[in-house]
């Protein structure tokens, strides 16, 4: 991992340099750039789930949401602030498993996916995830698109995405879950928002 990020950067600014080269030999007058782009939010949970990444739980047992939020419905947590019993815990499992077992999902996933999505949120911490990191190409001063160097991961919701010097940019990001803990909630497309030049 210590050698891939130099080595990454390195290829994304030479390809970026390739681009302005080509642009400017082929459109005389034409000044295209590329600048990474600020990547805020993205972490906003549906408001029946108390905070719970339940899109993220879900997805990673290969579930819709709704399919969880049903099952998770049926269980009792412990009150905020308040240690869990073990025998509640316990009927809490066995609860998930009997909603959640006809999918496929055996009880060391759940633990599994349980554990790796725990938090707590008391101390304004969030769930585990991955930043990602975006470039926006920039023609003549007018952002024409953007490339996603690294997708990140953990995001719940589609993050907001500005340029510096670009105020009122308006951009659509879709995100893709899965599995894959190393993908799930991450970005996949970012297009400008219709309106925009």
């Amino acid at each position: 991992m210590k050698t891939t990020k130099p080595i990454l950067f390195a290829t994304f600014a030479f390809a970026a340099a390739l681009c302005t080269m080509a642009s400017a030999q082929t459109n005389p007058g034409t000044v295209e750039t590329r600048i990474p782009a600020v990547i805020t939010g993205g972490h906003t949970t549906d408001p029946r789930d108390h905070g719970r990444p339940v899109v993220l739980v879900a997805s990673a047992l290969g579930v819709a949401p709704e399919v969880f939020r049903d099952a998770f419905s049926r269980v009792k947590p412990a009150p905020a602030g308040e240690r869990p019993d073990p025998a509640q815990v316990q009927l809490n499992k066995q609860t998930l498993l009997a909603s959640l077992g006809p999918y496929g999902i055996t009880n060391d996933r759940l633990d599994e996916v349980s554990n790796f999505y725990r938090y707590n949120g008391r101390d304004g911490g969030i769930w585990r995830h991955t930043p990602a990191t975006v470039a926006a190409t920039v023609r003549n001063g007018v952002v024409t698109g953007f490339t996603i160097v690294n997708a990140g991961a953990g995001y719940t919701s589609a993050p907001d995405i500005s340029v510096p010097g670009q105020p009122g940019l308006k951009v659509k990001v879709t995100l893709s879950f899965g599995p894959d803990f190393a993908s799930n909630g991450s970005l996949k497309e970012i297009q400008l928002a219709d309106g925009q030049p």
